[in-house]
């Protein structure tokens, strides 16, 4: 069947590079994929957690540029790397209304739009899954297109293809129609079951490469003349290692891959910013020399892949290509035929966040989360060691000095200058609750050794790039740490010296056995010591067998596992406290380093709140503003 579609013409005047062309061939044949990746639920351009519009995300906008770049071309593919079930408070309201309405059939917004814009395939990521399987077979059941997970395996019932051999008929270079077999294939992080405890008896989900490696060769036999892998995996080391959750650069390895959509990791891909290795090209959009593509999150850019295709031994093969990742123009229109179907719904979730669940006595904001003030991680802790507390009361575990762990999910980075918790003082809502907790991680207990508890201080501080004493502005934050990473513990005190290395590297492996940037450890003002015991309240994710922290603490015992989400037990204690007070004061700091300033990056609404950091407002000044919009800060050691 002919996949020519829309009118010719534009919604944008950005200029757009030819397709490749080999000249002297009418048999050639242009195909464009168009890529999305890790929607998380962004359908319209709108942030729920500030309640105002957005110009960076939502499928709406994307739908608009989408249609423009179909339009130029005669054969097209739309495709979906993953992510697209959870991330917003609208995607939380559907699922909970439709878990309390056992019979719901109501379209989901998300299929509803991309069923809209005539998805042809769409591969599954990890956080497809936070609602359980059975949520997900329910929405996916409304497609109109595939999904695909090649390394996943569901232990009972129905489960998912691995691809899908798209038979179309596709015009060459003479205007003449041509068979052609395009195979598309999904893969999913080998870590998914483990992100999640409640899928392990579900699901199982195999190596990305081990499993590429043998379905290749079978989708080749059954007719794919070109295969693009959707791996929603990031872009790692091109050198392959057992269960890589970054495994898209290795994959370009595998013998039969044409083209690949990476996602996941939430970058831009080809970009000036990402940093080039052996194998990976961010200027031509290459790994291992074939094309690839990664469109950040949220609608905030549209991948474009253009092929041009040669006959080759009775089949097809890549003689040039494209690749861009194009950001969607901040004035690009949304899509009314994509946001009008998902307007009933966006108005119901604005209704529900408004419920009021309680007080605050002072503003809760990440912006300075990262040089050590965050009340609105300190009101987390307190709502984790709350609970645990009544939770073990009476057991074996009361008697051990109580600590909680948390991290801030929205402290700038990828997300920009607007990705920030914040909270004024006065009156709490369930939005505000959703801003401070976003993720749907569930709470956990473990005991834990002053060592232990010392080391997993020590990976968070490898966020912080090492500062030679006497420099001035020097980088603070390692740009490939992710600020989720990033836990502060609540029960104790301590330093971090920034002019030794980081023990750890951003992905956990040791780096520098011997540096020890934590110093002047303390609970109640007394040293730990490396026999001394504590019990620590922490997340789900924290505790699964890949996660940074795990391997500390994999053979301890787990005082607490009862699968409570977070954001459950944090609503649940502001609404019983009724009016909260946090006192804002710091759990740790920076060592003193006379002489010496570094520069970090902040939201610049975060420069009305520079008062309220208390003990640093003398050592920071403004430094500028960065070219994507963050206000620029120096800090004096």
């Amino acid at each position: 069947m002919s996949v020519v579609r829309g009118p010719d013409g534009r919604t944008t005047d950005d200029p757009v590079p030819d397709p490749p062309r080999i000249s002297g061939s009418g048999l050639a044949v242009p195909l464009r994929i168009l890529a999305t990746t890790d929607m998380h639920m962004n359908v319209l351009p709108f942030n729920y957690l500030t309640a105002q519009a957005s110009d960076r995300l939502g499928l709406a906008r994307t739908a608009s540029l989408i249609e423009a770049r179909r339009a130029e071309v005669r054969n097209c593919l739309l495709l979906d790397n993953g992510d697209f079930l959870q991330g917003t408070p609208m995607g939380d309201y559907v699922a909970q209304k439709a878990e309390a309405a056992s019979h719901n059939r109501d379209p989901h917004p998300a299929i509803a739009a991309m069923n809209a814009l005539n998805y042809d395939a769409a591969s599954l990521g990890n956080h497809d899954f936070t609602f359980g399987l059975a949520y997900l077979r329910q929405v996916t059941a409304q497609a109109r297109f595939p999904f695909l997970a090649a390394n996943l395996e569901v232990l009972r019932g129905k489960g998912f293809a691995g691809y899908v051999i798209l038979r179309r008929m596709v015009t060459d270079g003479r205007g003449q129609q041509v068979p052609l077999n395009i195979g598309i294939v999904g893969f999913l992080p080998p870590q998914t079951v483990d992100w999640d405890c409640d899928l392990s008896a579900e699901l199982a989900c195999d190596d990305i490469l081990a499993s590429a490696r043998k379905i290749i060769p079978e989708m080749r036999m059954n007719g794919a003349q070109i295969i693009v892998a959707l791996a929603h995996s990031g872009i790692g080391s091109t050198r392959p290692s057992p269960r890589m959750e970054n495994a898209a650069a290795a994959l370009a390895g595998v013998e039969g891959i044409d083209a690949i959509v990476a996602g996941h990791t939430h970058e831009v891909f080809p970009s000036q910013t990402f940093a080039a290795s052996a194998g990976i090209d961010p200027v031509r959009g290459t790994l291992l020399g074939k094309p690839a593509v990664m469109a950040g999150f949220g609608g905030s850019h549209l991948g474009v892949i253009d092929l041009t295709l040669m006959p080759r031994d009775g089949g097809w093969r890549v003689a040039a290509f494209t690749v861009r990742s194009e950001a969607v123009p901040a004035n690009m229109p949304a899509s009314p035929e994509i946001a009008r179907p998902v307007l009933t719904t966006h108005r119901a979730t604005l209704r529900h966040l408004r419920r009021r669940v309680g007080r605050i006595e002072s503003p809760l904001n990440s912006y300075f989360s990262l040089i050590g003030h965050d009340p609105g991680l300190q009101l987390v802790n307190m709502a984790q060691r709350w609970h645990v507390r009544s939770r073990l009361r009476g057991t074996e575990w009361e008697g051990l000095p109580l600590l909680s762990a948390a991290a801030p999910f929205r402290a700038g980075g990828r997300g920009g200058p607007d990705y920030y918790t914040d909270v004024s003082a006065g009156r709490l809502s369930l939005r505000n609750l959703a801003d401070l907790y976003t993720f749907p991680n569930r709470i956990c207990a473990v005991r834990i050794s002053g060592a232990q508890l010392r080391g997993w201080l020590e990976r968070s501080a490898s966020l912080f790039l090492p500062v030679q004493p006497g420099s001035k502005d020097a980088p603070l934050l390692d740009p490939d740490f992710p600020c989720y990473n990033f836990d502060v513990i609540d029960g104790v005190t301590w330093q971090i010296d920034l002019s030794r290395p980081a023990r750890f590297t951003a992905d956990g492996d040791l780096a520098h056995p011997d540096s020890q940037r934590i110093v002047g450890l303390r609970w109640r003002g007394l040293p730990v010591g490396d026999e001394d015991a504590f019990l620590l309240a922490t997340n789900s994710f924290r505790l699964s067998t890949c996660g940074l922290f795990s391997p500390l603490v994999s053979g301890n015992q787990v005082a607490l596992a009862e699968g409570r989400l977070t954001r459950d037990i944090l609503r649940h204690y502001v609404r019983i406290r009724r009016r909260i007070a946090v006192s804002g004061a710091a759990l740790w700091s920076f060592r003193p380093m006379p002489g010496t300033s570094v520069r970090f990056e902040t939201g610049p609404r975060g420069l009305t709140h520079l008062a309220d950091v208390e003990g640093l407002q003398s050592r920071l000044e403004l430094a500028g503003h960065s070219d994507d919009g963050f206000a620029r800060l120096r800090l004096h050691l």
